[in-house]
């Protein structure tokens, strides 16, 4: 569990997107997991501070907006636009703070600054380079030797583009011309560089040190690496607490990304189909956030299944008024799944045991609700409780957003009423007409332990 710097306040920084384009669904295997840790230290702590950037400029984009005739917002606002409306399809709380690079430019200046009078960044064609050479920790994070790197290894810059003393370098500013996208400053005209973008926001908006720094797996080297580095170097203090990772999102055994160009985005896969309660639980429980995901249509059929499970059950419970009385073992279960689902959340942020120990709870009541109501002690328990897993897992808004928007018409409702008569009454050929019926307007039905259940084709 996080002990913050400062008692009972979490400072908490994750790497947001590069807005070149449209975040794809593998991006928000990474966001899902950051926000399910905000959500379980906002139960834990009295206050979290939460911060995502925006890389809104970036060699990329820059060649992006040059060849559209345009400047950097012109070419970025879009896809900003874009990552804030799938934050609010996936339910994902957005962060109190989501600075974008463009308006840390002096911040990033002073920093680099301050790494010049360290004596680990020097001068070169009118760039600023960081001289890994001057840092001896470097690959403390990753582990990587920082003997025989590149400096461009992580995709982002072209290793031979810019004049500098050794290979492992990275540039901190880039020298450009007086017509090229760039600003003019104590250093000069030009742009900064990747890292040192994250390095002056966080700092400027957390503190010199703070406690959490999230990412994709991807961003552990060279980014979170050199991230490392010059804040160390230019602070003289520890830069972060704890780093997180989140594992990639695969399809069919190969890594969700633009460049293999195998990736969809949150409204491509809503529109073929996938509800986004179901697309946030894969995303979010399929796997321990440590783990691949494999994204396939059973992977999206087996959490749709999960995320109505849970909202049949809720319903359920909240749709019967209790009555008097306190069945104390019962109390006593919901207790300790309680206490089971907390510890589970608490060790490394396990979701998947936390919901195992929540489905064995639904099974176990839903056998018990089959024999009669829900004393009021257990259900005061019980709703409590599935009021702090939704908190956290955050689908039941979703679920009621989806089934609102394809309501029953009264006659589907007698139908579906008729047809679980039917199965009681053990009438099975008439539950197969009246299965088929339903089928015919649009409505496919399940049985399960827990009743027949509905869905829209």
């Amino acid at each position: 569990m996080v002990a913050p710097l400062e008692e009972g306040h979490v400072r908490l920084y994750t790497c947001g997107p590069t807005v070149y384009a449209r975040a794809h669904v593998g991006n928000f295997r990474t966001f899902l997991f950051e926000d399910i840790l905000r959500r379980w230290l906002e139960r834990r702590f009295a206050r979290v501070t939460h911060v995502m950037n925006l890389t809104d400029v970036d060699d990329k984009i820059i060649r992006q907006a040059a060849a559209a005739g345009h400047g950097l917002h012109a070419e970025t606002a879009p896809f900003i636009d874009a990552f804030y409306e799938d934050l609010r399809t996936l339910n994902i709380r957005p962060a109190q703070h989501f600075p974008r690079a463009t308006e840390y430019i002096e911040e990033m200046v002073a920093l680099i600054e301050r790494l010049e009078e360290a004596g680990v960044a020097y001068r070169s064609a009118g760039s600023v380079y960081y001289r890994v050479a001057g840092f001896p920790h470097y690959g403390r994070l990753s582990g990587a030797r920082a003997e025989g790197l590149v400096a461009g290894a992580g995709g982002r810059v072209d290793a031979d583009e810019y004049d500098k003393e050794d290979v492992r370098d990275f540039a901190l500013w880039k020298a450009v011309g007086a017509d090229e996208i760039g600003w003019d400053t104590r250093l000069g005209r030009g742009r900064p560089g990747w890292h040192i973008e994250c390095s002056a926001m966080s700092m400027a908006l957390l503190g010199e040190s703070f406690d959490l720094h999230c990412g994709g797996v991807d961003n552990i080297f060279p980014h979170h690496e050199n991230e490392i580095a010059q804040s160390e170097a230019a602070t003289g203090r520890q830069f972060v607490q704890i780093w997180s990772h989140s594992a990639y999102l695969r399809i069919g055994g190969e890594k969700i990304a633009k460049s293999m160009d195998n990736f969809a985005t949150v409204p491509d896969l809503v529109a073929s189909g996938a509800r986004p309660s179901a697309l946030r639980y894969m995303l979010a429980a399929a796997a321990h956030y440590r783990k691949p995901v494999n994204y396939s249509d059973e992977s999206l059929h087996a959490a749709t299944e999960s995320v109505d499970r849970l909202a049949d059950f809720d319903a359920r419970v909240r749709g019967h008024p209790p009555r008097a009385g306190e069945n104390e073992a019962r109390v006593e279960r919901i207790a300790e799944a309680r206490a089971e689902f907390g510890a589970a959340m608490d060790d490394d942020l396990n979701l998947p045991g936390a919901m195992g120990t929540v489905f064995s709870l639904i099974r176990v009541l839903n056998r018990e609700l089959d024999d009669g109501e829900l004393d009021s002690a257990s259900y005061s328990a019980l709703v409590g409780f599935l009021d702090e897993v939704d908190d956290v897992l955050g689908v039941m808004e979703l679920v009621a957003n989806e089934r609102a928007g394809n309501s029953l018409s009264e006659e589907d409702r007698a139908l579906l009423d008729l047809r679980r008569v039917a199965r009681e009454r053990c009438e099975w050929s008439e539950s197969d007409r009246l299965r088929e019926v339903l089928a015919d307007r649009g409505i496919v039905v399940e049985d399960t332990g827990e009743g027949q259940r509905w869905r829209r084709l």
